[in-house]
């Protein structure tokens, strides 16, 4: 009978290998990946010699390794510019741990389920691929991995000067108590946008919506929620969104999320920057922030006013899929913890996938991530946010997340 289960599933990949060669590449490889710049063909997953997989469990993702030879043959196509970055073309097997177990994620349920999300919102140029992407929801990890090796090509990605290393923050997705009136000390509240707001003119600064009796008058009536704790309210103005454990004048309790609905237009300041200049603290991370704030509590107005920057939110329910999911990035699409970053778009493209290496004191980070978000801070072309998720262990892990970053991203190659 083992035996017997052994053919079935020996068939049924052949019929999805040999599904994979037949199938026309069209323009694109869905909403996740841009048009491709490579040269040479398209290895086909049934050619003799062309890049087997081999692994000792590679339905597990605990591969001993892969036969690279075929898939590394071809000419490197040339250097890809973009507007502050240049890509180089590289070795599958010059990615970071690629040989090793790592690698197998690539192909895994979780990173599929992501590039299967990005189909939701596909350009022009990936939209054909989508098809046959979700027809490979149910391959096995060796199928998928042969397919990705086939139609992409690895890029080490490097600034105009030639510089390969850069820098990974990480961002998170706060869950804070709140009111949905005032009262029982919960009086720091969270604004809609204000009437006639427009981001092209900076509006009034945080320290004069705290103390102008205009900007109030202007935003009475647009309070969503109310919390106890201006240093979280800070906390989910950076962030740009966050979920709330919302208390209803009756008493109900219930879960929405505060999603970023624009801000007062003036350039962000950094409290951590601040407190670093005036020799006030030796740890700029929201822990040593926290700190600070509780042996000097009379100058924590003046701290938060050193950030002018305010932001305004909207309410969205947390139903179904969205509860699992994070916020909306700039790609349109819901995030995934650990598998989202924040990018430069004029360096990487959203929706792109690239190979993540941060091996420092906070977090050993050799893994798959999607380019599907950005930020005012996240400027350079080895830069990154990494989204933590939501909660306070993410809240931990994203307030001192700051080491050293190498990024290689995955491009379609070239179809005929």
């Amino acid at each position: 009978m083992t035996l017997l289960f052994r053919l079935i599933g020996a068939i049924v990949e052949s019929l999805a290998l040999m599904r994979l060669a037949l199938v026309g590449l069209g323009g694109g490889v869905l909403a996740v990946w841009l048009v491709a710049c490579s040269s040479g063909p398209t290895p086909h997953l049934t050619d003799a010699g062309q890049g087997a997989v081999t692994s000792q469990s590679n339905t597990t993702g605990t591969s001993e390794g892969l036969d690279l030879s075929g898939w590394d043959a071809q000419p490197l196509p040339p250097p890809r510019q973009q507007a502050n970055s240049r890509w180089v073309a590289v070795r599958w097997q010059e990615l970071p741990g690629f040989s090793g177990p790592a690698v197998w994620q690539m192909a895994d349920a979780e990173v599929w389920s992501v590039w299967l999300r990005n189909c939701e919102h596909p350009s022009a140029a990936m939209k054909p691929l989508c098809p046959e992407l979700k027809g490979l929801t149910a391959a096995s990890a060796q199928a998928r991995m042969r397919w990705v090796l086939a139609h992409f090509q690895p890029y080490r990605v490097e600034s105009l000067a030639g510089q390969s290393q850069g820098l990974l923050t990480a961002y998170y997705e706060p869950v804070l108590q709140a009111r949905r009136q005032a009262g029982g000390g919960f009086s720091v509240p969270l604004y809609q946008p204000p009437a006639g707001l427009n981001a092209r003119n900076p509006w009034f600064t945080r320290q004069q919506i705290d103390t102008l009796a205009e900007a109030q008058t202007a935003l009475r009536g647009r309070e969503i929620a109310y919390l106890s704790d201006p240093v979280a309210a800070m906390v989910l103005h950076i962030q740009g969104s966050g979920q709330l454990q919302l208390t209803e004048p009756d008493g109900s309790s219930h879960r929405v999320r505060l999603a970023f609905a624009g801000t007062n237009g003036q350039a962000y300041q950094s409290i951590g920057r601040w407190l670093l200049d005036q020799g006030l603290t030796q740890d700029a991370s929201w822990p040593g922030i926290r700190q600070w704030l509780l042996q000097n509590p009379q100058r924590s107005q003046e701290l938060m006013w050193k950030n002018p920057r305010y932001v305004f939110f909207k309410e969205q329910k947390l139903t179904g899929q969205a509860s699992d999911l994070g916020p909306v990035g700039a790609q349109g699409l819901a995030l995934t913890a650990g598998r989202s970053i924040a990018v430069d778009p004029r360096s990487i493209p959203y929706g792109t996938p690239a190979w993540l290496v941060s091996l420092g004191p906070t977090a050993q980070l050799q893994k798959m991530v999607f380019a599907q978000d950005t930020g005012s801070a996240i400027q350079g072309a080895v830069r990154a946010d990494y989204f933590a998720g939501s909660g306070d262990a993410a809240g931990e892990l994203a307030g001192r997340l700051k080491q050293t970053l190498s990024l290689w991203v995955l491009w379609p190659r070239e179809t005929r």
